[in-house]
């Protein structure tokens, strides 16, 4: 989760597996721009000022989530927690990250990740810099600057676009693992002329979650909002449907929307249907490259119903994270308040071992969605490896 500073933006104001079946892989040809089927008329504006689903990301605030990002990787001890052992270990074990990225977004965003290998001291004990479910925005930074501090005299930190800072582990008081976005307004973090603006800084916890930590925290500074709740029950919304959610839940991927929304598919990958009628859509799963993605339902200026296809790895047909998962969308709704929520098709269903009961959500052929208050319906017609077909509709 990305720690917020004092003063927010808005954005506005901002400078800105079932029998085979072939299932079409072609993209959807774009509408015209003032049609109900182009895809810019089903983009959600965001209304949070700060990460959410919206479309129109502050890219003075958030990197671009295309291209090359280049990671510097510092090692951090501390003088009431000296390290003890190689930095090996900690490299390797978030080395997967850039692999897991490069898959996950069609190839279109890669981390290149450049480890320091040595340990950089901290000027003060792990106790000292509060990481707590309380962390302040100015103690974070605090945190960041003095690590890159410590390591200036190692690194050119003008070659770098973000810093992953990796504490050792007899630093247990470096719990979890914050986001740091930089504050436009303030003078914040500089090093070899170079203004820092986007970190992660893990704690413990990365032993736990694994290199998928590093791709969740990432996203952050691409834009994207926690998706897991902050109050109640932690997967409540969207279970492991998406890294942004359950970071070890078992369908390894993002949502389509937020694929879309960080460029990694096309708007002639997105069929979108913004006004009364209906359209029948061939889905490639969102797991493989090419196709179309996601058929969208706008319902209101800022919500949406999505529909696309998921399959999980191997193409396992009784594994519970496979068939058409359909979510509602809203971006006024803030990071970690359930701004995507999905749609349970099976909640009384009693789970496979090693799935939660949201995991089986995904609707099967022969089945349909249908919200009475806006009109929307989808209806799964039929499924298969590569993908499903369904019709979307408004009344």
């Amino acid at each position: 989760m990305p720690v917020l500073p004092v003063r927010l933006r808005p954005l506005a104001l901002a400078a800105a597996l079932l029998p085979c079946l072939a299932v079409p892989a072609t993209a959807a040809t774009p509408a015209p721009v003032n049609s109900p089927y182009s895809a810019a008329s089903c983009a959600l504006p965001g209304k949070t000022g700060w990460t959410d689903e919206g479309h129109d990301t502050d890219r003075a605030q958030f990197q671009t989530a295309t291209g090359t990002h280049r990671v510097l990787t510092l090692f951090v001890d501390f003088p009431d927690a000296p390290a003890t052992d190689s930095t090996s270990a900690y490299a390797a074990q978030l080395a997967p990250a850039a692999d897991w990225m490069a898959k996950a977004s069609y190839g279109r965003s890669r981390l290149a990740i450049t480890p320091l290998r040595r340990w950089v001291r901290m000027p003060a004990d792990s106790t000292s810099y509060g990481f707590a479910r309380g962390l302040t925005f100015e103690a974070h930074e605090k945190y960041v600057r003095d690590a890159v501090t410590a390591a200036d005299p190692y690194v050119d930190f003008s070659r770098y676009d973000m810093v992953y800072v990796v504490p050792d582990k007899a630093a247990t008081a470096i719990s979890f693992s914050p986001t740091y976005l930089y504050d436009p307004a303030t003078a914040g973090i500089t090093a070899d002329g170079t203004r820092l603006k986007w970190a992660v800084t893990f704690g413990q916890d990365m032993w736990h979650w694994g290199a998928k930590v590093a791709d969740h925290e990432t996203s952050h500074t691409f834009g994207l909002p926690d998706l897991y709740s902050f109050t109640g029950a932690t997967h409540q919304y969207v279970g492991g449907w998406d890294v942004m959610g359950n970071i070890a839940g078992p369908a390894p991927q993002y949502l389509g929307w937020h694929s879309w929304k960080l460029g990694w598919i096309r708007d002639g990958q997105v069929a979108c249907l913004s006004a009364p009628g209906s359209r029948t859509v061939g889905l490639t799963a969102v797991e493989r490259p090419g196709g179309t993605k996601i058929a969208v339902l706008r319902t209101s200026d800022t919500t949406a119903y999505v529909a696309e296809s998921r399959r999980a790895e191997h193409d396992d047909s009784s594994a519970c994270s496979s068939g058409v998962l359909v979510y509602k969308v809203d971006s006024a709704v803030r990071t970690g308040e359930g701004p995507v929520r999905v749609v349970n098709a099976h909640p009384t269903a009693t789970p496979p071992a090693g799935c939660a009961q949201l995991d089986m959500a995904a609707y099967q052929p022969g089945q349909s969605f249908t919200d009475p208050a806006t009109g929307a319906r989808i209806d799964v017609l039929a499924g298969g490896r590569a993908g499903n077909t369904v019709r979307i509709s408004k009344g």
